[in-house]
């Protein structure tokens, strides 16, 4: 008997990660992995199991990411247990002001998701290719677009605004806010551990190679560190995160430099890779005795401090603060570092609790609860898709999603 399965994908410029779920309206994972370097020499493709035991691991060459995707479709037809592949879930990471849920794709909002890409010009592209490479490979599969600005579509008035000439907003200029499908996996998973997140004033720190902070009143985001684009906020491995317009101007009008070399600089040679001058890897920092290596580390802790008490004042105060993300996860180290100084925010972090790696760091008896959580975006995009299948349980078979 064949077990019916959710694929989910998040496709980059030269990359695609994915996961297969059982398509129940709990979605249980059941393998995993990413090819790396599709359309360069050595494409490396690895898949996991359920247990994250690595089962394949082989190098390759694929050109882009149809060759890619075939090259995954393949292999999940030759996975044991007799899988039916059912539906396909996409990370995309701009839905613009119209999206505030996962939508099916369908022509038309293909064609409305394309017109998005200038507000998010390296993310867009490789999302809209990995759905072009579906609906290509596998017309009748079911495919749901999960947008990473959807859990801050209904930001506050103020928190939405920019300080532009209002006109600028008809063209879609405000602030979004990103990384939402980890915050809304860990806002329910608190839930289903009993937090009553409705009465909690709530910041989740997403600290990984992207990195922003979400400030939650009633259940609800009211303000964010990322803000119109991918690169405010928090600097971020490659990112720069705030920085002075001032600086743009300069650059552009007295030394030359290009909208294009602006681009490069602002998105792939700043934050810890271009204050360190080292890696972007947090881990490689940490590891590291040169002092720029300690600088960014430094760097990065003390604007993290900024945005997190910076948050607490649309919050108007706060009860508690999640670490996640790849850095926020596990390194008890940025955790401490960033939590340092802010009692008076009610913020003591216990020392051995957060080196164990335990979930509630926080001292006891202290206001502020401080946790440590993982954060699974795949398994929020496989629920999402389930729901889809629940509603449409025929469309994957019918090709009615366009």
């Amino acid at each position: 008997m064949t077990e019916q399965v959710i694929l989910t994908l998040n496709a980059g410029s030269s990359s695609l990660k994915f996961a297969l779920f059982t398509a129940a309206s709990q979605p249980k994972r059941l393998w995993s992995g990413a090819i790396d370097r599709i359309g360069m020499p050595n494409t490396h493709y690895q898949l996991s199991d359920a247990r994250h035991t690595v089962v394949v691991d082989e190098p390759g060459h694929l050109g882009d990411h149809d060759m890619a995707l075939t090259r995954l479709l393949g292999a999940i037809e030759s996975l044991p247990g007799g899988l039916d592949l059912v539906a396909v879930g996409h990370r995309v990471v701009h839905g613009g002001p119209d999206c505030d849920c996962p939508k099916r794709v369908t022509p038309a909002l293909l064609a409305r998701l394309r017109r998005l890409t200038p507000l998010a010009p390296l993310h867009m592209p490789p999302n809209l290719a990995g759905i072009d490479a579906v609906r290509k490979t596998r017309p009748d599969l079911l495919q749901v677009t999960c947008f990473d600005t959807s859990f801050h579509h209904d930001l506050p008035h103020l928190a939405r605004m920019t300080p532009l000439p209002r006109a600028y907003a008809d063209d879609g200029i405000r602030r979004y806010g990103f990384h939402g499908l980890s915050y809304e996996y860990i806002t329910e998973t608190l839930r289903q551990d009993g937090v009553d997140t409705d009465a909690e004033r709530i910041i989740i720190a997403h600290l990984g190679n992207g990195a922003s902070m979400a400030a939650l009143r009633g259940g609800e985001p009211v303000e964010t560190s990322m803000g119109f684009s991918t690169i405010a906020g928090l600097p971020m491995g490659t990112r720069t995160g705030d920085l002075d317009p001032g600086i743009i101007l300069f650059l552009m009008q007295e030394k030359g430099t290009s909208v294009d070399d602006i681009a490069d600089l602002l998105y792939h040679q700043s934050g810890l890779l271009g204050v360190s001058g080292l890696s972007r890897n947090m881990q490689d920092l940490l590891g590291s005795h040169e002092a720029p290596a300690a600088e960014a580390v430094d760097y990065f802790c003390y604007q993290a401090k900024l945005h997190l008490a910076r948050l607490t004042g649309a919050l108007g105060g706060l009860n508690r603060l999640v670490f996640t993300g790849g850095i926020g996860e596990n390194s008890a180290e940025i955790r401490g570092r960033i939590c340092a100084g802010l009692g008076y925010l009610g913020i003591e972090v216990e020392s051995g609790a957060n080196k164990a790696g335990q979930t509630v760091i926080s001292k006891s008896g202290t206001r502020v609860i401080v946790e440590a959580r993982a954060t699974d975006e795949e398994k929020m995009i496989a629920r999402h898709v389930a729901a889809q299948l629940a509603i449409h349980p025929m469309s994957h078979r019918t090709g009615t999603e366009g």
